[in-house]
C-alpha cells in the first residue's frame, strides 16, 4: 500500500528541485503519478500524501493530472513515483 508519506515525499522533492532552478509549482506544466498495484482505494493516500506536501510547502499542489497503475518500480520499497514536467522562462 502506498503510504502517504511516500507521496509527501516526492511533493517535496519535487518543491525542491524547482526551487534550485528558480522554479515553483506555478511552473509545471505537468504532473504523472506511477503508483504500484493502484485502486481507487487509495485515491484518500494519495491525497493525504500531497495535502502534507503542500502545508509543509505552503502551496495549493494539484494531484497528478495523469495517474499510472504500475506493476512495480526501481527499487521494491518504492509504491510511488511522481514526475513533473516544468515550463521556466
Amino acid at each position: 500500500m502506498t503510504s502517504p508519506r511516500q507521496v509527501e515525499q516526492c511533493y517535496l522533492d519535487i518543491g525542491k528541485a524547482l526551487a534550485q532552478i528558480g522554479g515553483s509549482f506555478d511552473d509545471i506544466a505537468n504532473l504523472t503519478a506511477y503508483v504500484v498495484d493502484w485502486t481507487l482505494d487509495k485515491m484518500p493516500t494519495l491525497g493525504e500524501g500531497i495535502a502534507r506536501a503542500s502545508a509543509q510547502l505552503g502551496i495549493a499542489a494539484a494531484p497528478p493530472a495523469t495517474l499510472l497503475g504500475v506493476a512495480a518500480l526501481d527499487i521494491p520499497a518504492h509504491l510511488i513515483e511522481v514526475t513533473a514536467t516544468a515550463i521556466l522562462d
